[in-house]
């Protein structure tokens, strides 16, 4: 038999409005394109959606063992979706090892779709099984549709020619195949792509194109039962207006090119490769014709150093890495700091400390972006939410960069870089300009040029190195306060200390009050967020809202400076819970200057939370 199909007596009730399916398999089955190819599908049907891509940590984890799964999860659906989902509806196993690790997360009576053909007695010892749960009764509580998708794609691409081992390479293909007929897709979007992306070997291209074909076929002709009938969900409602897919490597990189534009200025990154940074860096290479310029140093101090002496050129200096390579940028970061010196750097955060869990998520560099250099060394700090909101947000730190003369750090993660969701194309005329004007007038005569002069924002003059008359001395060790001269005593190392940190904490003049994000200000309970734990606090809070329960949810985009009025908010609230992917760092923070009895919810998985996760805490802190 080709393939086996079981479903339970009284099967799950679905939610019409929203899907989650999950495709897991070995590093090499080639999951993530999977996802993104059905991504791209969803979008075109207007679906609204949010994704997770999950990879294993190993370059390349030995195959078929549990270390080696790597996953993709969407949730899309006909409403407003700001998760990739708790749990997936949907899984789709390509291997023992992507059954085990992730079955445990499929919803009660969900639909486990497997690759029948990859259950051998070899990969099932890999994957710590005794006996095969395909055919032991263990998956008596879920949907099965077990299939020999590896015979299938055989059989399907034999009429090229192919070897077995590159045969088997579009098994993937068989299986979106299979994926598009379930939710009705379209198939024609993925055969231009894939005569795009195999353009120069047309017979891979025809065979993966027989692949997804025969999946899409197989749905049609196997009569598999009621259960897995097509499913249609309607698009979500959407305002007019051009939209695209957008993760948030790719928004960043559009937001970094869009604020030196505004600017007025050319752009310099310099970057080295690591996860999940590197996206950055490639995105940015091609976009030469807006007058970027990109650098793949030899280590992250060097990438971190010619940005800044691309500032000190005339330059919006841009450097980007992951909490590794931000902490031994730590030094340059203090160069750029005490020269005031516009500089924005990128940190995609993800599971710590060293090398940790290099392709998974943590918000726990908090504390390395406030408080992570030698000596009192202050940079405003912005906070990435979602992957659209990432735009706006790289805008955001080229404007301060350039306005206060001062290096910036912007945070994003893991989960948002690699994550999509719809995006809105904005209307850059919409954007103020913020153009910069460098300092071109000489001093007159008997005067000498002070580059530590100070504007009402106290920042400096920005001067290139070469206009007549404006000679002039900056670096690493301090400098006077009235002249710009080596000066180490101690009554001016005070003076440039307070006027570096006033500058900072003057940021927060410039920046919007913070706002309620969901509920009011005379709520019980305020959840406070930062960063991609965005989505799930929003729809927590909205579903216990929907109960009758008394709770808000603020988000902060800046970090530091913290807004001005958020401390009076906070003190509003009678009681205050944070969420956040570390051991409590932003709770400490709002602990330290506000002295609001701040409770923490921590989650150090490398996972993001799950909306279920935030809800049980809202239910305890307001029942406890």
């Amino acid at each position: 038999m080709a393939s086996t199909a079981e479903t339970i007596e009284q099967p799950r009730e679905e939610d019409a409005s929203a899907v989650v399916v999950r495709f897991a398999g070995d590093s090499g089955d080639g999951m993530q394109l999977t996802g993104g190819q059905f991504t791209l599908s969803t979008a075109l049907e207007g679906n609204d959606l949010a994704t997770f891509p999950d990879f294993p940590a190993e370059i390349r984890a030995p195959q078929g063992t549990l270390f080696g799964v790597s996953a993709f999860q969407i949730n899309f659906g006909s409403r407003t979706i700001r998760t990739a989902g708790d749990a997936p509806d949907v899984l789709v196993a390509m291997n023992p090892a992507a059954l085990k690790t992730n079955l445990p997360d499929l919803v009660p009576g969900g639909m486990v779709i497997a690759d029948s053909g990859a259950f051998t007695d070899r990969n099932l010892s890999k994957a710590g099984y005794e006996e095969n749960p395909l055919e032991d009764g263990s998956l008596e509580g879920y949907q099965l549709l077990s299939i020999d998708m590896s015979a299938m794609t055989l059989e399907a691409v034999k009429p090229f020619g192919l070897g077995n081992k590159e045969a088997l390479r579009s098994k993937n293909m068989w299986t979106l195949g299979l994926a598009l007929w379930m939710f009705d897709r379209k198939r024609a979007p993925i055969h231009d792509w894939l005569k795009t992306k195999f353009a120069k070997k047309p017979e891979i291209a025809e065979a993966n194109i027989a692949a997804l074909d025969a999946g899409h076929a197989y749905g049609e002709t196997a009569e598999l039962g009621y259960a897995f009938q097509p499913r249609k969900v309607a698009a979500a409602p959407a305002e007019p207006g051009l939209y695209r897919t957008v993760t948030g490597a790719e928004a960043i990189s559009m937001g970094l090119v869009a604020g030196a534009q505004l600017a007025g200025l050319p752009m310099f990154f310099g970057g080295y490769p690591i996860t999940p940074a590197s996206a950055i860096l490639h995105h940015l290479s091609r976009w030469k014709q807006f007058g970027v310029t990109t650098f793949q140093a030899e280590d992250e101090i060097a990438a971190i150093g010619a940005a800044i002496g691309a500032s000190y050129a005339g330059s919006l200096g841009v450097t980007s890495s992951s909490g590794p390579g931000i902490a031994l940028k730590g030094e340059a970061m203090g160069l750029a700091l005490v020269t005031e010196l516009p500089l924005v750097i990128v940190n995609s955060q993800r599971g710590g400390p060293s090398t940790g869990l290099p392709t998974k998520t943590e918000q726990s560099d908090l504390y390395q972006a406030v408080y992570g250099r030698n000596g009192d060394a202050p940079m405003p700090v912005i906070a990435v939410r979602s992957p659209s909101d990432a735009f706006d947000c790289a805008i955001e730190a080229c404007r301060l960069a350039v306005q206060f003369m001062t290096p910036v750090m912007l945070l994003t993660d893991g989960y948002i870089a690699n994550a999509a969701e719809p995006w809105k194309v904005p209307d850059l005329g919409g954007y103020s300009p913020f153009p910069v004007a460098f300092h071109e007038t000489a001093p007159g005569e008997g005067e000498k040029f002070n580059p530590y002069a100070r504007d009402d924002k106290l920042a400096r003059p920005w001067v290139k190195p070469g206009t007549p008359g404006l000679m002039h001395r900056i670096g690493g060790i301090e400098k006077s306060s009235s002249t710009g001269n080596i000066d180490y005593s101690a009554q001016n190392h005070q003076e440039m200390t307070r006027l570096r940190s006033e500058k900072v904490l003057g940021v927060a003049d410039h920046i919007p009050e913070q706002d309620i994000a969901l509920g009011d200000a005379s709520d019980t309970l305020a959840v406070v967020g930062w960063g991609s734990t965005y989505g799930p606090i929003h729809q927590a809070v909205n579903r216990m809202r929907a109960k009758g329960r008394s709770v808000a949810q603020l988000h902060v985009r800046h970090v530091w400076p913290l807004p001005k009025n958020l401390g009076d908010l906070l003190r509003g609230f009678d009681k205050v819970i944070v969420p956040e992917m570390n051991n409590g760092q932003f709770k400490t923070v709002l602990r330290d200057q506000y002295l609001v009895d701040a409770k923490p919810l921590n989650k150090v998985s490398g996972q993001p939370f799950r909306i279920g996760e935030i809800e049980a805490a809202i239910e305890e802190a307001l029942d406890g």
